[in-house]
């Protein structure tokens, strides 16, 4: 009956247009005072502890640095190193879109930023040379989607904090999957290219493509600091991402020269409010799940599944639909933070891998970001394209079903996702 009530003013709440943050809140401030005889003191004391995780700082670290790395020239100089990588292939500049977005997804941890960053430049130029915009828009909203798989990722974090698991295991473990999905991306994008004979570039000399290394070096060393130094234990994740922003703004600043001074307070002011609204959706969701743990509605979920005898594949099953859905209706920040508590301790329960099921539940997320009607790369895409929703949802598909079927892969062969970090030792 409490879990009626709990998910019912939920969904009440949402379905009025209200922003998932103030839902969330107003859901368990309403329980409490209307179902509950819990202290609000208790209330206060949950909420001061749930958000003074260490993990929770890399969250502003991590948007900070890559509002420096987008607007610095870091993924102009990505994209000519791809170009001049891969350039003369079918559909050279898609497929050169597709490796300067899993570059970038390397430093920024966010896919929308990828997709801005990778897109605004890359996407003027393929229609220039004849591509249809259709093609390079499937591109880039679907290859921006590595942003949040291939470490660093706001979405691994999220997940970390809702679960109590190991971030940078999680890291390691999206390397491998963020690095064959990348690959099923341009392998589509290449098939595509090659049956409609889209444009190619002339072969770079490889005088011109070590010059674009170079030239990309600061900003590919940046995947090096991140990864090296969590592997190697330097710094922890968090520490991580504080040397990522500040590295991003020297970089940006005193070593490309594309933004000036007086830009930095801009990216500060813009960086803060974003991770402001993630925090407080962060804020909303701690509370939230004190108020599940507190009605015992997670547990009893679990004992539920577990006494339908569904196994393992058909739970699994159960959640890429439900996280499917629920991508129809919510961003992946409030989807991780409200879902992931109630799904851990059943996915606990029938011995799953805690980091498989982390990454199962990101690539989710990758799939959601992709289709109507809240895909936030498609709205970004969008703005950047000036094409209609409808018509890029139409455009994506190709790109879409492969993503679909990379996540059965993911789903059902844990392997892909925990042996590089369990061969590193970090879980």
């Amino acid at each position: 009956m409490n879990s009626a009530v709990i998910f019912g003013l939920l969904i009440v709440l949402m379905l009025t247009g209200m922003p998932i943050s103030i839902s969330l809140g107003l859901t368990v401030l309403s329980f409490l005072f209307l179902f509950t005889q819990v202290p609000i003191e208790s209330v206060a004391l949950k909420l001061f502890t749930g958000i003074e995780k260490f993990e929770i700082m890399a969250i502003p670290f991590f948007i900070l640095a890559g509002n420096f790395l987008t607007h610095g020239g870091v993924a102009r100089r990505m994209i000519n190193f791809a170009t001049a990588m891969v350039g003369h292939w079918y559909g050279g500049l898609g497929l050169a879109g597709v490796m300067a977005c899993a570059l970038f997804a390397a430093v920024s941890g966010s896919s929308p930023a990828t997709v801005v960053a990778i897109g605004s430049i890359i996407l003027p130029a393929m229609v220039k040379q004849g591509f249809p915009n259709k093609f390079g828009a499937g591109v880039i909203t679907t290859s921006g989607a590595l942003g949040i798989l291939i470490p660093p990722s706001l979405v691994m974090v999220m997940y970390a904090v809702a679960t109590n698991t190991s971030v940078g295991a999680l890291f390691m473990a999206g390397v491998i999957p963020g690095l064959v999905l990348a690959t099923v991306l341009g392998a589509v994008t290449w098939y595509i290219a090659w049956k409609n004979d889209y444009p190619r570039l002339p072969p770079a000399t490889w005088a011109q493509r070590f010059r674009a290394f170079r030239e990309a070096i600061w900003g590919l060393a940046l995947i090096v600091i991140v990864i090296g130094g969590i592997y190697t234990g330097v710094f922890t994740p968090t520490e991580a991402a504080a040397m990522s922003a500040v590295y991003a703004f020297l970089i940006a600043v005193f070593v490309y020269k594309d933004m000036p001074l007086k830009g930095v307070g801009k990216i500060l002011l813009s960086s803060a409010s974003m991770s402001a609204m993630l925090l407080y959706i962060i804020t909303n969701a701690v509370l939230f799940s004190f108020v599940l743990a507190n009605e015992n509605i997670p547990h009893a979920i679990a004992d539920w599944i577990v006494g339908k005898e569904l196994g393992v594949i058909a739970f699994l099953l159960v959640v890429n639909v439900l996280l499917l859905v629920a991508g129809n209706f919510m961003e992946p920040s409030s989807i991780v933070l409200i879902m992931a508590p109630i799904l851990f301790p059943v996915a606990m329960k029938l011995g799953i891998d805690p980091i498989h099921f982390g990454i199962l539940i990101v690539v989710n997320m990758e799939v959601g970001m992709c289709h109507p009607p809240v895909g936030l790369n498609l709205y970004v895409a969008s703005g950047i394209t000036k094409m209609g929703i409808t018509e890029l949802t139409v455009a994506v598909w190709p790109w879409l079903l492969a993503m679909l079927g990379f996540l059965m892969v993911v789903t059902y062969w844990p392997p892909l996702s925990i042996w590089l970090p369990r061969a590193l030792g970090v879980m």
